[in-house]
């Protein structure tokens, strides 16, 4: 309960000084957003490592991660606030909805795909403007025992605006350095059954990896953007590629027609966006 009540103050005194933000310059303003995700962070008891550092040098770029909680967009924001590409959903979430939307996120309606060509062109405008965007090209969460291919869509607008994509890979781990699974929001699980979940553990890690960027011009299309973005990281988190290829096996019922289900792998979450272009 105190963790809930700490987080939700650092959320209640975000929200009021919101507008001021605004008028700060642009530093000034990554400075207090910085403290702000951080805050968040440890009244949910969670301690940020981050190896290397998230440097761009002012211009734009895509920033992409593996998923697996929804403390994976508070742990970017912690090492350097950005904008996202989020799903809608988010925008209506407790504690992070509202700080997520003010830092200029961008949407996707995973209900209605037919929108991700204008997603895509609108994510490329914002990058030629200079803008650092976040994006989970796995297109929905994993438990971190297991990890999904990198969708190539989102890659095309790095490509349209002319940035270099910088790959970012992410680890929970308990203080005694065991990696743990317990973050992971999969499955028909609700935010709140999953923030219970959090605010229950103790010692636990958020590591972060920040590895070499990808420049542009080095991959010929999209697909090949996504696939060295996707070996960066499970490079940074020393994944094997058997691991990285978990999936839930395909079960096939020939006529008569009955519809069956394959089990459900422990690293997908039910109702994803596929996101492949």
């Amino acid at each position: 309960m105190l963790r809930v009540c700490g987080a939700a103050c650092v959320v209640l005194i975000a929200s009021l000084v919101a507008p001021a933000l605004f008028a700060l310059p642009p530093g000034a303003r990554d400075r207090v957003l910085r403290v702000v995700f951080r805050g968040v962070l440890r009244a949910f008891g969670v301690r940020l490592v981050v190896h290397g550092r998230l440097d761009t040098a002012g211009r734009g770029a895509l920033v992409v991660n593996n998923h697996i909680s929804w403390l994976d967009i508070v742990g970017i924001n912690a090492v350097r606030p950005m904008r996202a590409l989020a799903k809608r959903e988010i925008a209506c979430w407790p504690v992070l909805g509202g700080l997520v939307s003010r830092a200029g996120s961008v949407y996707l309606d995973r209900e209605r795909l037919s929108t991700l060509p204008a997603t895509v062109t609108q994510l490329a405008e914002v990058l030629r403007g200079g803008s650092l965007v976040s994006v989970t090209p796995e297109g929905t969460t994993w438990c971190g025992a297991a990890s999904g291919r990198f969708r190539p869509a989102t890659f095309q607008a790095a490509i349209d605006g002319g940035v270099p994509v910088r790959p970012v890979a992410l680890r929970y781990r308990l203080a005694d350095g065991r990696e743990t699974t317990q973050p992971a929001f999969i499955g028909p699980e609700s935010l709140i059954e999953s923030l219970r979940r959090v605010v229950r553990l103790r010692g636990l890690v958020l590591e972060v990896f920040v590895c070499p960027e990808i420049a542009p011009g080095r991959a010929a299309d999209r697909r090949e953007l996504a696939a060295l973005a996707e070996s960066a990281v499970h490079a940074a988190l020393g994944v094997s590629a058997l691991r990285a290829r978990v999936s839930a096996p395909r079960v096939r019922v020939s006529a008569p027609r009955v519809r069956a289900s394959a089990p459900r792998d422990a690293g997908t979450r039910a109702g994803s966006a596929d996101t492949r272009g």
